[in-house]
C-alpha cells in the first residue's frame, strides 16, 4: 500500500533502538512478516525478561479491554513491553473500535503490534493506524526483487552470493521465500562464510530434492528421454503425494517459456532479448534459446494436449508412475 512502511525500513529503525508505540503488520508475505516479528522478540526485550514482558493475544479469543490493560502496564525488569495481537481480523467491528481511545494515547513503554490478514482501511480502527504511520505492508516480492533479497539475507547468514548464483538458485527452487531461505541456510552450513558462486550452489543442489525437478525440466526440454526418465524416477522416490501434479505444473510452465522464446525470435529478437522479454535471469537466455530450437509449434500444442490428458488421468486415480512415464516419453519423441 502506498504510504505504508516497508519491513526493511522498520528493521533498520529497530536496530537503532527506535520503534513506534503501535504497528499494524499486514499483507500476504507471511515469511517476511514472521521474520520481522522474531526480530522484535529477539531485540526488543532482554532475554532474561521476555517471559514477563512479551505477550501474545488472538483476535476473537481475548477481550480488547484485557489487551489494553496489558499495554498500559509498566514493563518489569525491562525498559519496554512487547504485545503481539494475532488474527486482528477476528475481532468484531465494535471490539476494534474500542481500541481507538488507546490509539489516541498509547503507552510510550509498550510496543503493540496488530497482525492482520484481512484489512479494511475504511474502518476507523485501520484508518487510525494508517494515520499514525505504523502500518507495515508485507507484499510478495516480484522477480526483480528476489535476487536483491537473496543477497541481503545471504549476507545476514555470512555468505556473499553473486548475481549468477542467486539467479540459478531462484530457477532451481522457485520464488517461495521459505524454500529459498532453507537453501541459503544449507549453503551457509555447507560452505561456511565467504563467497558463494554457481559452483557452490550447484554442488549444494545435487543434495536437494528440488534439484531433481529442475533437472527433469532440462532433460525434457532438450528431449533427452532416457535422462528424463531417470530424473523422473528420482523425483518420484523423493517427493510426497503432491509430486505428480507439481510435475505437471512445472512442465506446463516450461512449455509456455519455450513457446514465448520462439515468439521472441519470430519478432526479430536475439538471445540477449529472451531474459528481459520473459522476466527471467540473464543466464537462462542461451539455454532457453537452445531448447526452443528443438521444438516446433505443433509439438508444443501436442504437449499441452498430453498434459491435459495426464492431468485427467491422475485426478481419476490412475497409476501415477505409469501416467508420468508415458507423458515424458510422449513429450520427448
Amino acid at each position: 500500500m502506498a504510504g505504508d512502511l516497508q519491513p526493511d525500513a522498520v528493521l533498520q529503525q529497530l536496530k537503532k533502538g527506535n520503534f513506534l508505540p503501535v504497528y499494524l503488520f499486514h499483507g500476504p508475505n507471511q515469511f517476511m512478516l514472521e521474520r520481522l516479528l522474531s526480530r522484535f522478540r529477539e531485540t526488543f526485550v532482554p532475554e532474561t525478561a521476555r517471559d514477563l514482558n512479551v505477550q501474545i493475544f488472538y483476535g476473537g479469543e481475548t477481550e480488547s479491554s484485557g489487551i489494553m490493560d496489558s499495554a498500559r502496564s509498566l514493563p518489569f525488569m525491562s525498559p519496554c513491553r512487547l504485545i503481539i495481537v494475532r488474527r486482528t481480523e477476528g475481532f468484531f467491528p465494535t471490539a476494534l473500535e474500542s481500541f481507538l481511545p488507546y490509539l489516541e494515547n498509547p503507552s510510550p513503554t509498550t510496543c503493540l503490534i496488530f497482525v492482520s490478514t484481512k484489512t479494511d482501511f475504511k474502518r476507523k480502527f485501520y484508518k487510525k493506524l494508517r494515520t499514525m504511520g505504523g502500518c507495515v505492508a508485507f507484499n510478495r516480492l516480484n522477480d526483480r526483487q528476489i535476487i536483491p533479497w537473496l543477497k541481503r539475507v545471504g549476507g545476514d547468514l555470512g555468505i556473499d552470493l553473486d548475481g549468477e548464483a542467486c539467479a540459478f538458485l531462484v530457477q532451481m527452487v522457485g520464488n517461495r521465500l521459505q524454500d529459498l531461505y532453507t537453501e541459503l541456510e544449507k549453503l551457509s552450513l555447507r560452505h561456511g562464510k565467504g563467497h558463494v558462486g554457481m559452483t557452490e550452489v550447484k554442488d549444494s543442489a545435487i543434495f536437494s530434492r528440488v534439484y531433481t525437478v529442475f533437472e527433469l525440466m532440462d532433460e525434457l526440454s532438450f528431449k533427452r528421454v532416457e535422462k528424463a526418465l531417470v530424473a523422473l524416477q528420482r523425483f518420484l522416490e523423493e517427493e510426497d503425494r503432491g509430486g505428480p501434479l507439481r510435475i505437471l505444473g512445472m512442465i506446463n510452465r516450461q512449455i509456455k517459456l519455450i513457446s514465448l522464446t520462439k515468439k521472441v525470435f519470430e519478432e526479430g529478437g536475439t538471445v540477449r532479448d529472451v531474459p528481459g522479454k520473459l522476466g527471467l535471469p540473464g543466464f537462462l537466455g542461451k539455454k532457453l534459446s537452445d531448447q526452443a530450437g528443438r521444438w516446433r509449434y505443433e509439438e508444443l500444442e501436442a504437449a499441452v494436449a498430453h498434459l491435459y490428458r495426464a492431468d485427467g488421468l491422475l485426478k481419476r486415480g490412475a497409476a501415477e508412475r505409469s501416467v508420468l512415464e508415458n507423458l515424458v516419453i510422449a513429450l520427448c519423441l
